[in-house]
């Protein structure tokens, strides 16, 4: 007899599976900024959600449409209800994916946004990556695997196909609470091997591995981490043309997965 282990196994093996041969009907788009977010938005004509799928008093907004077989949302974390600021960061990207996946059950998630990249990696300004994998930089906890918990490396969904019609760069993406870098935070970068660094990816990729959601990251480069620039100051500059290449992009990704199975990506 089967240990139950081996037959739960085998299951969810069968599951995942079949959920890879099925098309692609609902697609989530977690988004930091509002700068970010309106482009694409307006873009497929989304319309904000007037009945909310999220907890009452939560500053979350959720935008939804359709598009050829596709049902697109598309969620942000909203404002700050004090400092009228973008909810930026770890602890609202988590907990608005974590919301929208139990309120939506999509298919496919898409964390899209702006990074700072290095150019010591190729990169650079406008440029767009789809990164291969995520891990944090800022969690730090030097004791025999908590070490490995606190970098919480998650991979994205393997998608060659869709890197290759798009003709998009790939990299390995870090991610930290702060848009500056300490010495510290360089070190972690140089361990993950990093191209481009965030201040959600890793906490998206967290929820999504845990709820298991494939995921992929469409990350726009605003500014040259390794450059001459202070990185607010070029980040600020960049930050609208940016966003433009980002949308663009952004569509092309959603023409391409319209009508496929995650495992035509």
């Amino acid at each position: 007899m089967s240990p139950h282990g081996d037959k739960s196994d085998a299951a969810e093996e069968a599951l995942v599976a079949e959920t890879e041969k099925r098309p692609i009907s609902t697609i989530l788009i977690v988004i930091a900024m509002q700068t970010e977010a309106l482009p694409v938005v307006n873009k497929f004509n989304l319309t904000e959600d007037p009945d909310s799928v999220f907890p009452k008093g939560v500053p979350w907004v959720r935008y939804h449409g359709f598009y050829k077989d596709l049902h697109i949302n598309l969620v942000w974390p909203g404002k700050d209800s004090s400092l009228g600021v973008d909810c930026v960061g770890t602890v609202s990207a988590s907990l608005v994916t974590y919301a929208a996946i139990q309120a939506l059950q999509p298919d496919l998630i898409i964390n899209a946004g702006t990074a700072g990249g290095f150019k010591a990696k190729g990169a650079g300004i406008g440029d767009v990556y789809l990164a291969c994998d995520v891990a944090y930089h800022d969690r730090r906890i030097p004791i025999p695997v908590f070490d490995l918990y606190g970098v919480g490396l998650r991979q994205a969904c393997v998608s060659p196909n869709l890197q290759k019609e798009l003709n998009l760069k790939i990299g390995k993406l870090s991610t930290g609470n702060s848009l500056d870098m300490s010495p510290q935070d360089e070190a972690s970068i140089v361990a993950n091997d990093a191209t481009i660094k965030d201040m959600e990816g890793a906490a998206v990729a967290y929820v999504a591995d845990l709820l298991k959601v494939p995921i992929i990251f469409v990350k726009a480069v605003t500014d040259v981490v390794d450059g001459e620039k202070p990185t607010a100051e070029e980040f600020l500059q960049n930050l609208s043309a940016v966003t433009a290449a980002l949308e663009e992009k952004v569509t092309q990704v959603i023409e391409f997965i319209n009508g496929k199975c995650l495992s035509d990506l």
